[in-house]
């Protein structure tokens, strides 16, 4: 008998206090042995991880899939581990856990979950994220010319373009806990790197999906401040940290590039006209060492982005430039990071450590 295992868990968390744990396991297909307890309690939003194995399918899992109704999944992903909050009503959910694996068998868990109304209550006035880098919530993406646009047929492992994220490295580290990111090369000149990360709305990595759009739309004032380490700057066409929030119906997005290979200098992003502004501000990270980036942003009172300092290495450069918005439909706030390749695709390097965002 081929024998299948999913490990799911409800992460209950409240402030100040442990979380709390459900876990379930399945020891083989249509046969769901459940661990107590076999029932939670939450408030939205909430916060579920799932592991899965197949020692009898040399192919591993392929994809792990939470059911809050029946028929359609409220949230799926490729691989063998899932970790995700979701945003749920008040009342009692049949929590349904099924995994799939590349040999064609699949196994499902239960949990019986019931939410309670209000979630936890926003937090409060100039909340910061402290190690971003080594949390979860990061995508990578490429993006190839000439759009520049996602690449959805794009994976990691290449040829068109190669990428990839590794947490929790000692050193070079400032902490022990720096993340490696690599800009791989392959077939494309000019391609880029970008990491994606949801700090408030749909999939947010801190648990503030923001649903009914009372926390987001108060927020105005942003600041980005990260540690990184490249070996050889010289061969990156441009380092990219952006700050972006769409609310109201509008997007702001605070794009920041320091262009080394193109220019060693500030550029702010237009997004109306869709072209970098060029700040007259010089950039020029120190190789083999850790580099300090701070970056301070506001959406005014007027609903306009304000771009206001760039400081790097201690030197601080006073921007105070105004771009105005465009339209969108989704409410939320992330943050970008992201390597750009030079004209031969070198591949290179990049630690980041003490990424801490906070936003007011």
């Amino acid at each position: 008998m081929r024998v299948g295992k999913l490990y799911a868990v409800v992460c209950l968390c409240f402030a100040g206090a442990l979380p709390a744990m459900a876990g379930i396991w399945v020891s083989a297909p249509g046969s769901a042995s459940v661990s107590t307890p076999g029932t939670a309690t939450s408030t939205s939003p909430v916060h579920f991880i799932a592991k899965a194995s197949s020692p009898a399918c040399s192919k591993g899992v392929s994809r792990i899939a939470i059911y809050t109704t029946p028929n359609s999944p409220a949230y799926s992903v490729s691989g063998s581990s899932l970790d995700t909050s979701l945003a749920l009503n008040a009342g009692t959910y049949n929590v349904a856990f099924q995994e799939w694996d590349n040999c064609g068998w699949s196994s499902k868990a239960m949990l019986a979950l019931t939410v309670g109304g209000s979630g936890n209550p926003p937090p409060p006035s100039g909340t910061s994220f402290s190690n971003l880098q080594s949390q979860k919530g990061w995508s990578g993406y490429a993006l190839l010319p000439p759009s520049w646009g996602i690449c959805s047929s794009c994976t990691s492992a290449g040829p068109l373009l190669k990428w990839s994220w590794t947490q929790n490295i000692s050193s070079p580290s400032i902490d022990g806990v720096s993340t490696k990111s690599v800009y791989g090369g392959g077939t494309y000149q000019w391609g880029d790197v970008l990491w994606n990360n949801h700090i408030i709305g749909s999939f947010s990595s801190q648990g503030l999906p923001d649903t009914s759009h009372t926390l987001n739309p108060t927020l105005h004032n942003f600041t980005y401040d990260v540690y990184f380490w490249v070996k050889d700057a010289s061969v990156s066409q441009a380092l990219e940290f952006d700050i972006n929030q769409f609310t109201g119906g509008k997007s702001y997005i605070w794009g920041h590039e320091c262009r080394i290979a193109g220019g060693h200098q500030w550029d702010i992003y237009d997004d109306v006209n869709h072209k970098w502004v060029q700040t007259g501000v010089p950039c020029n990270p120190i190789s083999g060492a850790w580099n300090h980036l701070t970056l301070v942003v506001q959406r005014t009172s007027t609903n306009q982005l304000l771009f206001k300092t760039i400081t790097l290495n201690g030197q601080t450069a006073t921007i105070n430039h105004t771009e105005s918005p465009t339209s969108t439909s989704w409410n939320g706030l992330t943050i970008n990071y992201q390597l750009d390749g030079n004209r031969y695709g070198t591949p290179y390097v990049v630690y980041l450590d003490k990424l801490t965002f906070t936003m007011q």
